[in-house]
């Protein structure tokens, strides 16, 4: 009993004294690290959490001349104006397919890093993955650029070629067709970024013990039957992680890109939330108050989204792997 109220009395008294003494003595000792620690999370802070303070204009209606907390506070107006649009089914339709049609090609960076860490030689490994990694670094816009040379019917690759094996004129260009948009978006967003994505899961396969490999070629397992029951459950926990965060981001199909293949002939399914927000809150009506409430409907999908496929592999792995 003795022991039990001392306990409580260190808890409640003493005992957090002596706690924030000990963190001011390990703040002290490791000032350089906070330091560093601070220099990394200030700017986050300041570009991410800091605009939060402008997200209530989604519930004003906001005027430059008023200000923010002088504008006139409406509550869900601009939610429901967006709700009851004619328009609205079409683009979130629009954003929700493409979003699960992404979601097609999310084992293939997996695939390519087993690939690249089952290739035996060192040198030509690492010329793979630069050749790879390379599209990611190329701008949005140039991307762009890039896919309209390609699939022009005149001066395009796809043109010549198909003039070369016998075509007479003109091919069809499938860059101004409706059905063509999603598949141009999403495998094009593949050859740029699949190599980058395969960093994460290359890191990961490299710290797999080589005695598992061992122990397996001893009990006679094939190089495919190693990575089968090897290396792919030695990164399930990344890929998990990576799946609950590419739900956080699902609905939130990339801008520039579909703006740029954007054209009047593929509008019905071109035109997605990222672009309406553009058009309807800056470009052609400057609504900010309705662009605002648009995004962040938008975004409170996405955090939906992401509990859901968090709670799911809490339930699935009994916890062992979750983000939030």
């Amino acid at each position: 009993m003795a022991s039990e109220s001392k306990t409580k009395n260190l808890e409640n008294g003493p005992g957090s004294k002596t706690k924030f003494a000990m963190f001011k003595r390990h703040f002290l000792r490791d000032r350089q690290l906070y330091l560093l620690i601070i220099i990394g999370i200030a700017p986050f802070i300041l570009f991410h959490y800091g605009p939060m303070y402008g997200v209530q204009i989604a519930f004003r209606d906001y005027r430059i001349a008023d200000g923010i907390t002088g504008s006139e506070w409406v509550g869900l107006k601009w939610f429901k104006e967006f709700l009851t649009d004619p328009n609205f089914k079409r683009i979130f339709l629009n954003t929700l397919v493409i979003s699960l049609y992404s979601l097609v090609t999310f084992p293939l960076p997996i695939i390519l890093a087993l690939m690249f860490n089952s290739m035996r030689s060192r040198k030509y490994r690492k010329a793979a993955q630069t050749i790879a990694y390379m599209p990611h670094f190329i701008s949005i816009t140039v991307f762009v650029g890039i896919i309209n040379l390609i699939f022009s019917p005149t001066t395009g690759l796809y043109g010549n070629l198909f003039r070369l094996f016998g075509g007479e004129g003109y091919p069809t260009d499938f860059r101004g067709l409706a059905t063509s948009f999603r598949h141009i978006y999403i495998w094009s967003g593949v050859w740029q970024g699949v190599g980058w994505q395969t960093i994460l899961y290359t890191s990961a396969l490299s710290a797999v013990s080589n005695e598992l490999h061992e122990a397996a070629c001893l009990d006679g397992a094939s190089r495919f039957k190693r990575i089968l029951h090897v290396d792919l459950p030695a990164i399930m926990p990344t890929i998990a992680i990576m799946l609950i965060l590419r739900m956080g981001g699902l609905i939130s199909v990339g801008f520039e890109k579909a703006y740029l293949l954007q054209s009047p002939l593929n509008l019905s399914t071109s035109e997605l939330i990222s672009t309406y927000v553009y058009k309807r809150g800056l470009s052609d009506f400057r609504r900010f108050s309705y662009g605002t409430a648009v995004s962040l409907f938008n975004t409170a999908i996405n955090i939906t989204l992401m509990l859901i496929a968090n709670y799911t592999s809490k339930k699935v792995t009994e916890g062992e792997i979750s983000v939030v």
